[in-house]
């Protein structure tokens, strides 16, 4: 029996029309009636972010997804009704119970099964790791990987001070955006192959504490809030191997690359991993001083716009390096 594959068929992304400058977040933060007025330029020369989008105020996260899946199969022509898998992957979601998946798939009026792949930043690339190992076994043969991003929900605006500030700055860069990805079953190898590893001992560097069992309910916990001294040194312990090794095995170098699509938290953090990672500036595709931190919809966006620059086109090699909260980092190698 002929081995299955997988391959990429087709990727969008949903980016909403209201933009936010960092200019814009100063005002707000000193408007807030708190007494503290924010240092001026510092989001930015801090992060490198100039603006970010902020969906409407009656979306939810899944209507982020189903904007981006229904220009996914518009521009592909698929029909909604062959989709056997929907996946929804973010770290964001509408609400604890029931899986964002339903809603998603409600939306979009599709009739298959559902679930969803959450691991923070890393949800769609571990959804990608989800959906090419059950085409590979044969279980599916269409899955579409909706995601949807909202964490314009968990932005504090009241801070008393700048120490406060300085721990709120990561919100501040945080972009509500929509993807999707369709992954189809194939007779050549289209995703190559993919790599993961875990430092879960430095959880705590980042967290969005409300909702669960540990703080079910309390306004503090409902902003998101981030160790970035912390994260960078549980990055730099993890370090490049996971990625070496993985390329290694698939027998490519990063020079073989069209594209390489990296997680963007900040520009200045992006410039130094590209550095220790041995990663070259030219193939990554700079996407968060436009658009901010887009959470796991980062990947997609940068994919997107390789794609509209002509930088990447079908036949190139592409990869996607994910970074998240956990903390975790992994990579997926693509033939387009």
């Amino acid at each position: 029996m002929p081995q299955i594959h997988a391959r990429l068929a087709g990727v969008a992304v949903h980016l909403p029309e209201t933009l936010r400058s960092t200019t814009d977040t100063e005002h707000r933060v000193a408007a807030a009636g708190t007494g503290f007025r924010p240092p001026p330029g510092l989001v930015y020369r801090l992060t490198g972010v100039e603006r970010l989008h902020v969906m409407p105020d009656d979306w939810q996260a899944s209507d982020l997804a189903a904007a981006a899946a229904r220009k996914l199969l518009a521009d592909t022509g698929t029909d909604a009704g062959t989709i056997d898998l929907l996946l929804f992957a973010a770290a964001s979601q509408d609400m604890i119970e029931p899986a964002t998946s339903h809603m998603v798939a409600d939306r979009l009026g599709l009739r298959c099964p559902v679930f969803d792949v959450k691991n923070a930043c890393n949800s769609v690339l571990n959804a990608l790791e989800t959906a090419h190992a059950l085409i590979a076994q044969g279980s599916y043969r269409r899955i579409l990987i909706a995601c949807g991003e909202s964490p314009s929900r968990a932005v504090r605006w009241a801070v008393p001070d700048l120490r406060s500030y300085l721990a709120s700055i990561p919100g501040y860069t945080l972009s509500d955006a929509g993807a999707a990805l369709l992954v189809e079953a194939s007779a050549e190898p289209g995703i190559l192959g993919c790599g993961f590893t875990a430092d879960s001992a430095s959880w705590n560097v980042g967290t969005l504490a409300s909702g669960g069992s540990a703080h079910p309910r309390g306004d503090e916990h409902t902003y998101f809030r981030l160790d970035g001294v912390g994260l960078r040194r549980a990055f730099e312990r993890l370090g490049p191997q996971i990625l070496d090794d993985t390329l290694d095995r698939l027998g490519v170098r990063w020079q073989d690359m069209a594209a390489i699509c990296v997680h963007q938290v900040s520009k200045p953090y992006l410039d130094q991993l590209a550095e220790r990672f041995g990663l070259p500036p030219d193939k990554i595709p700079l996407t968060v001083t436009e658009h901010g931190n887009a959470a796991s919809a980062s990947l997609p966006l940068q994919l997107v716009r390789a794609r509209e620059s002509g930088r990447a086109g079908v036949g190139d090699l592409v990869a996607l390096i994910g970074l998240a909260g956990g903390i975790s980092m992994g990579v997926s190698v693509i033939r387009l």
